[in-house]
């Protein structure tokens, strides 16, 4: 496991600390760049600029808040910077071919499990971002709420209503959808 970066210093070269960080972390950042974004490609090439970005201000990082929570951070404001721009305004992702296959009796429940878990990850997506982000950062992250606040720059009850009304919001919307054993 990568061990804390204390006050922006590491006994590790930067090379190999880079690659410890992509390893640790680097499934956290393609997930949140995916749940922003909504397309693979994309979700990959935001990354990619996550971690040129994190190698670049390693050296700034002052660890006032986790390794993680500081990479998270990157990664949100790399999406909405992304999400704001005029060539993603103007580009319309292409959507992957999906080709349908039979599904035999005995991998019914999977795909079952896996349809459940498609539909709440859709509607965690159709949430307005205030919400969603903050699911995404309690929920698929793992994190706190503090740190959750921290990550999304917000205060701690602001985060801790949000994510409240997006719970609400969530059951409303998967209500006689999900049954209750998921």
């Amino acid at each position: 496991m990568h061990r804390e970066i204390q006050n922006g210093h590491s006994e590790l070269s930067p090379a190999y600390e880079i690659e410890s960080l992509i390893r640790e972390y680097g499934n956290d950042v393609l997930r949140t760049a995916y749940m922003y974004v909504k397309d693979i490609h994309t979700a990959e090439d935001i990354f990619q600029e996550v971690f040129i970005k994190v190698n670049q201000k390693l050296s700034t990082f002052e660890g006032n808040s986790s390794i993680k929570t500081w990479i998270i951070r990157i990664t949100i404001n790399t999406c909405k910077d992304y999400l704001k721009s005029a060539y993603n305004r103007r580009v319309v992702p292409m959507m992957e071919y999906q080709e349908d296959s039979i599904v035999g009796e005995s991998e019914y429940n999977e795909v079952e499990i896996q349809d459940i878990n498609h539909l709440v990850k859709e509607t965690v997506l159709s949430l307005p971002a205030k919400y969603r982000e903050v699911v995404i950062c309690v929920y698929f992250h793992e994190m706190t709420i503090a740190e959750a606040a921290q990550a999304l720059n917000i205060a701690e009850g602001t985060a801790k209503s949000r994510l409240s009304r997006a719970r609400q919001k969530l059951k409303e919307l998967l209500e006689g959808r999900v049954s209750d054993e998921f």
